[in-house]
């Protein structure tokens, strides 16, 4: 699943202008160009790898994102994308939370898709694979924590997840809102809503 949505991805950044590599996402501090070269980072450091970097960067996980985010951008968009190419069927990880590294791919490629208007969306199948992950804890985003208290339930597939106040939508929603991403709440919907929104 996670090599099939790395492949969607470089699919839907084949076409792209100078402009749209520049173009903002949902990451607020970087552009397209910076979150597909993030992406190729996350994917060629395995655990010792890993811990090597975080430690040169004194845990600060900014840092440590920054470093590997300029060593794996390309002197261009087009070389950015051929690097992110080469890392299609890489099965490093920093850990063996394997759902968590899909979840980074998903969440990334619609950090990038949603502002840019691309229409494609990840498989449901793999969103629930995240979507169960994001909900029982805090990892690579504060997803435990904000769905903490809430009763979760996909509208399109077989999410579901807590007690407490309803909050419901599609699977990639859920996903998005856990990960914090404020633009996918406005698909949501139900009593817990409110408290989603006031967590994000």
């Amino acid at each position: 699943m996670v090599q099939a949505e790395r492949t969607a991805l470089a699919e839907d950044l084949e076409s792209l202008t100078v402009e749209q590599w520049q173009h903002p996402t949902l990451c607020s501090q970087w552009d397209v160009e910076q979150v597909l070269a993030h992406l190729t980072a996350a994917a060629s450091l395995n655990q010792w790898q890993w811990l090597r970097s975080i430690l040169g960067a004194r845990f600060r996980p900014d840092v440590h994102n920054q470093r590997r985010l300029a060593e794996h951008r390309g002197r261009t968009p087009a070389e950015t994308l051929e690097r992110f190419r080469a890392i299609l069927d890489s099965t490093k990880a920093p850990s063996g939370h394997l759902a968590a590294y899909l979840g980074e791919v998903v969440v990334h490629a619609q950090d990038i898709r949603q502002p840019l208007g691309l229409p494609r969306r990840p498989s449901v199948e793999a969103l629930t694979v995240v979507a169960d992950f994001y909900a029982g804890r805090d990892f690579t985003v504060k997803s435990g924590t904000l769905a903490a208290g809430l009763q979760l339930r996909a509208d399109d597939g077989s999410f579901a997840a807590g007690t407490g106040p309803m909050v419901t939508g599609s699977t990639l929603a859920l996903v998005m809102g856990m990960a914090g991403r404020k633009p996918y709440l406005d698909e949501l919907a139900g009593p817990g809503l409110p408290i989603l929104r006031s967590r994000t």
